[in-house]
């Protein structure tokens, strides 16, 4: 039981670390999204040779950008959360869900959702979240 704790902790820690990556990777769109509101609000400053760009490029760079900046910081929460949830034994189909949805971003995020999911899918692991499990498989 120590051993699953001790990993589950140190899962925390990892998800801790790969959320403040991922939200710093989000705060790229931050820039589109700047760049988006000053062609709506002011196009004469994005005039090259005079010619503003039309008002659905400033449209299209604002939502797109406010779109992924939002999924971002969203997916950054939920795996800082997992993390403490981890940490703390609570939420295992939450903290499941969430290292499914990790292993979409390579390299990091592919690497601790799939331990993460191999951690989760232990009986023994399962019992410390308070979850029943058949007694007739025994994966210690």
């Amino acid at each position: 039981m120590n051993k699953n704790i001790q990993h589950l902790k140190l899962l925390g820690i990892f998800h801790y670390v790969c959320g403040a990556i991922s939200l710093l990777f989000s705060s790229m769109f931050i820039g589109h999204l700047v760049i988006g509101i000053l062609m709506i609000v002011s196009p004469e400053t994005m005039a090259s040779d005079g010619d503003a760009p039309p008002a659905f490029v400033g449209y299209l760079f604002a939502g797109i950008g406010g779109l992924f900046l939002l999924l971002g910081l969203a997916l950054s929460a939920c795996i800082i959360y997992s993390g403490r949830l981890l940490r703390n034994q609570k939420m295992h189909t939450f903290s499941f869900v969430v290292a499914c949805v990790e292993c979409i971003f390579m390299p990091f995020g592919t690497v601790l959702g799939i331990f993460t999911i191999i951690v989760l899918s232990k009986d023994s692991v399962k019992k410390l979240y308070g979850i029943e499990v058949d007694e007739e498989t025994n994966d210690e």
